[in-house]
């Protein structure tokens, strides 16, 4: 992991490290990855909101046809 923090690529403003997730080998494995912009003056702004989850059953209905 770097030492860094994660910026905003489109205003250079210092953004939250966030932790998603992906499968490797079975497994869930972390990755921190930077949020979302959080400056309302920013073309990247993210109000706070919701956001969607994703991993196991959160993809598709559940249904097979």
């Amino acid at each position: 992991m770097d030492s860094e923090g994660h910026v905003c690529p489109a205003c250079g403003q210092p953004v939250e490290t966030v932790v998603r997730r992906h499968k490797t080998l079975g497994a869930w494995v972390p990755v921190w990855v930077a949020g979302p912009c959080r400056n309302p003056k920013c073309e990247a702004y993210h109000d706070g909101g919701s956001e969607p989850e994703e991993g196991p059953g959160k993809k598709g209905d559940g249904k097979r046809s």
